[in-house]
């Protein structure tokens, strides 16, 4: 199978005047982007050393340079590792050396991460794709003034733009590794082939009807794989357009859904949210907008009706960074008399709902949604152990629980791994728990989601102090902010004699939920 490039490169051979990429700056068309792409790929192996398997980390805001270097490396069959721009530098420097990054592209504003992660990590090279490259060798940590500086875009434009075909490539091999939040409080590399993207283009593809004609607008970020894979790529493939928005804004974005005629709007809630409580959301022309989709966390009923009722077309989907992500999808027709439903597995997609002894579970009742298809990982980075235990005769089996109904639409029913999702992103407790846990003046912890009107779900800690201790609130979400990033951080801290227990003396988290929902 061709890789991802071959895409661009075959728009830009059949349609090399249609717009591909738009940003408030510029246009580029299918000819232009390839072009680019061309020099991207050179830089990567002239510069940066780039060669099949070789690990370039992302650390930056969405932007143009961000979608060509992703497209860049995949021609070369190098492995992208998109990193969460709201981690700390201790979190980001775990994820740079268990992927064994070795080349970093950035931007100006992470400069004080970028600072802390260079006394951290072994980087060979720290490139700044707004102003300038960085390369950074062991003699030049020594002698700051030897190291390399010139203009990252003058760099580039110096670089042929011919076609470039490089034999190495494999689209089996790993392309993508996307961290997400691990039950053993590590995050696990998530890897995603070149395959992965292809089918996961086809799947949204023929759920959605994506043609040349559409326009998404790319609201979610690039560094996680809802950014890339809805609707980013699959535009792409279809030959329609991108429009790229940086940090997000609701105003900046309903802007741009009307200037530049949008026609495809993903988001999560809170995005959904924030653009309807602009002033602007009135006033804007949404014609143009065939698709309104949800997805990353269940979305309120109530937000839901908001844009059905005003005419506004909205469907939700349900995916995982593992399966690249989509899975589900519930059609705009089906969306409003099927609420809470995440819809029905996409084309080459097949889902299983087992119970404790992978046996399937009769429609009503709830199970583990195990998938299987084309569009699920290759592993989990450097983890033969979680893979296994993941991956089983061919399926991946997501810890999530959910039933079918008798019509074939599924509804999530709960998380066996107890992840909290807080617009969007994905908060595993335990990751808090042993932040909270390391104060010495803490005998136990346990966090738990509760609901919130804003953002879905927020992370809720109760917390026992050891005997004649003193602890503060404001101390716990000090020793928070040094260690995790502000997403992660609970909303409220509850300081409680002792935690509930079950009957086997295990914390009570159902029984921290109830007293969560009303304390």
């Amino acid at each position: 199978m061709q890789g991802i490039a071959y895409w661009i490169d075959q728009r830009a051979q059949n349609t090399p005047n249609r717009i591909a990429i738009i940003t408030e700056e510029q246009q580029l068309t299918y000819k232009e982007m390839g072009q680019k792409v061309n020099q991207f790929a050179r830089f990567l192996q002239q510069e940066c050393g780039v060669d099949a398997g070789v690990r370039v980390g992302i650390l930056a805001q969405n932007s143009l340079s961000y979608v060509l270097l992703l497209f860049a490396i995949a021609k070369l069959g190098g492995i992208a590792v998109p990193l969460n721009i709201r981690l700390t530098a201790n979190e980001l420097t775990y994820q740079l050396e268990d992927s064994g990054t070795k080349v970093l592209f950035t931007q100006h504003e992470f400069q004080p991460v970028i600072e802390q992660l260079e006394t951290k990590v072994s980087l060979r090279q720290i490139i700044r794709m707004d102003h300038k490259k960085h390369v950074f060798d062991e003699e030049a940590r020594d002698r700051s003034a030897t190291a390399i500086e010139a203009s990252f875009e003058n760099a580039i434009n110096l670089l042929s733009s011919e076609p470039l075909i490089y034999e190495k490539m494999n689209a089996k091999d790993p392309y993508l590794i996307c961290y997400t939040s691990g039950t053993t409080g590590r995050p696990k590399g998530a890897v995603l082939t070149q395959e992965n993207m292809f089918w996961n283009a086809i799947h949204n593809l023929t759920s959605l009807d994506i043609t040349s004609s559409d326009r998404s607008i790319v609201l979610l970020p690039l560094f996680h794989i809802g950014g890339i894979g809805l609707f980013a790529f699959p535009t792409l493939f279809a030959g329609g357009s991108i429009v790229i928005v940086g940090r997000f804004h609701p105003d900046k974005a309903l802007e741009m859904i009307q200037q530049y005629q949008v026609t495809i709007v993903m988001g999560v809630p809170a995005i959904h949210d924030a653009l309807r409580r602009s002033q602007l959301f009135s006033t804007t022309d949404l014609s143009s907008v065939r698709w309104f989709y949800n997805g990353g966390a269940p979305c309120p009923h109530e937000l839901i009706l908001y844009y059905q009722d005003r005419g506004l077309p909205f469907g939700q989907g349900f995916g995982l960074t593992e399966t690249s992500p989509t899975v589900c999808m519930l059609s705009v027709e089906d969306a409003r008399h099927k609420v809470g439903s995440i819809g029905k597995p996409v084309l080459f997609c097949e889902i299983r709902l087992v119970d404790e002894h992978d046996q399937e579970v009769p429609n009503g009742e709830v199970g583990e949604l195990a998938i299987k298809g084309p569009h699920v990982m290759k592993e989990y980075w450097n983890l033969p152990n979680e893979t296994a235990k993941a991956m089983r005769n061919g399926w991946f089996y997501t810890g999530d629980l959910a039933r079918r109904d008798e019509e074939g639409f599924l509804y999530i029913a709960g998380r066996r791994k107890e992840m909290i999702i807080s617009g969007g992103e994905n908060i595993y407790p335990l990751e808090v728990e042993q932040v909270i846990g390391s104060l010495p003046e803490v005998a136990e912890v346990a966090v738990v989601g509760v609901a919130d009107e804003k953002w879905g779900e927020v992370a809720k800690a109760f917390v026992v102090i050891k005997e004649s201790a003193t602890l503060t609130e404001e101390i716990l979400r000090q020793e928070c902010q040094m260690k995790i990033a502000k997403y992660k951080i609970p909303k409220y801290f509850v300081f409680l004699a002792e935690l509930p227990r079950n009957a086997t003396g295990k914390i009570n988290k159902t029984a921290l939920q109830r007293i969560g929902s009303n304390h």
